[in-house]
């Protein structure tokens, strides 16, 4: 029998809500989840499925995290096989990146294909360079991938004729892929996911087990393609979404992937106020202080508190001064931060109120942009993909991806839209 763990999206290094303590919650549960399901459970090795670091260029804190939980594996004796996700791929103009030099450095084996052109070809790891596109473990051979993006289903076929003829033959054959899947992903990004029926054609070349990554929520397909989600929510939304990771035991020709999650995370706490009752901002700010604190007071777990404001002001719900209603309750209440989100809108702009107070951010803010595209008659009827299409370069702009890759999904999806025109 062999026994592994399959983890993604660790996104060590990761900056949220300016607050130094919760870069440190993503090291907990990484370093967490690898003493209770890798070293206790002895493992015969551990799949990170990209992400590792939340971006290229990392801190020498993110770094230390990193090597503190790859050094216990390796103390251990147990081997990690990984690929690069989008946060974490080197450079285009480079050859570095910094899981190459913890691959060179003997902490994980990074596991890449070579393109040269069109042409991808997978070679055997090899120790004395450390590199290479699969490498065999007992008797399992595990292949690698890059992150493909928008190009990713365009690319399937071809991997697929440059894995077939290296499938190893009476044993398990297992993928490490970071993608978008259709029906897993949000709206505004189902425009670079790729279709179920053409992940397949890797089950139909000889991959026994499909290793996911990108997506930080859990699903699986057909018992054969598994994505744990990210270790550690990084929105609140997230926090909301099943994730882990999977203790895995092949055995007899068959595979038994358990979701495991018992492992240190921060608490989320979610609160709403309607901010329509009040006629000024002055009243508005100290029944919020108010209700938080006494909201907050009877928490033990030290949690993220994430407040949704909503309704309909008469006044600017920019005076409300959240700044210093978050540091009150804060130094009266054991809580560690309190992130609002500021979904009130003036009593003349009624866009998007029709979604209700407990709408995602993302499902109101993509219908506040489908309102406004909508306004032109020549833009209506794909005022929808539009929207959609906005966001996603609003997140790739925000992941730092490089210029050519907005230029050409800018232009895949205009001209789909033009030729419908």
């Amino acid at each position: 029998m062999t026994k592994f763990l399959h983890i993604s999206d660790i996104h060590l290094g990761i900056r949220r809500y300016n607050c130094e303590e919760r870069t440190r919650d993503f090291f907990y549960a990484w370093f967490d989840c690898l003493q209770k399901y890798a070293i206790a459970e002895k493992v015969d090795f551990v799949l990170i499925g990209g992400d590792l670091f939340d971006r290229r260029q990392i801190d020498p804190q993110a770094a230390n995290h990193a090597v503190s939980g790859l050094s216990l594996l390796k103390n251990s004796g147990i081997p990690v096989f990984a690929i690069e996700g989008n946060h974490d791929q080197r450079e285009t103009y480079s050859q570095f990146s910094w899981l190459r030099s913890l691959s060179q450095w003997g902490f994980l084996k990074l596991l890449e294909p070579v393109h040269e052109g069109s042409t991808i070809k997978y070679l055997p790891w090899n120790e004395k360079r450390c590199e290479g596109g699969y490498i065999d473990y007992k008797d399992v051979r595990i292949f690698g991938s890059r992150w493909y993006g928008t190009t990713t289903s365009e690319v399937l076929p071809r991997l697929c004729d440059a894995i077939r003829p290296q499938i190893r033959e009476n044993g398990y054959n297992i993928m490490l892929l970071h993608t978008e899947v259709e029906g897993y992903c949000p709206a505004e990004r189902s425009i670079l996911s790729v279709p179920q029926g053409k992940l397949l054609q890797l089950r139909d070349c000889g991959i026994n087990y499909l290793a996911l990554g990108h997506i930080h929520k859990n699903f699986d397909i057909a018992q054969w393609a598994f994505n744990p989600g990210s270790l550690e929510a990084t929105t609140a939304d997230e926090y909301k979404q099943t994730r882990g990771a999977y203790l895995v035991e092949l055995h007899n020709q068959k595979i038994h992937a358990k979701l495991v999650s018992d492992y240190k995370k921060r608490s989320f706490l979610f609160k709403e106020f309607d901010l329509s009752k009040y006629p000024d901002p002055e009243s508005a700010s100290k029944t919020l202080t108010e209700f938080l604190t006494r909201e907050c007071q009877q928490t033990i777990s030290e949690p993220i508190v994430d407040v949704r404001l909503y309704g309909r002001v008469h006044f600017r719900s920019s005076l409300l001064k959240l700044e210093q209603i978050k540091q009150q309750v804060c130094s009266t209440t054991p809580v560690m931060n309190i992130i609002f989100h500021n979904e009130a809108v003036p009593a003349e702009y009624p866009v998007a109120t029709e979604l209700g107070p407990s709408a995602a951010r993302q499902d109101r803010e993509r219908r506040v942009l489908e309102d406004l595209v909508a306004q032109d008659s020549r833009l209506r009827a794909n005022a929808e993909e539009i929207a959609a299409l906005i966001l996603e370069i609003k997140r790739l702009v925000l992941a730092d991806e490089p210029s050519d890759k907005l230029i050409k999904l800018l232009e895949k999806q205009l001209n789909k839209l033009g030729n419908r025109a």
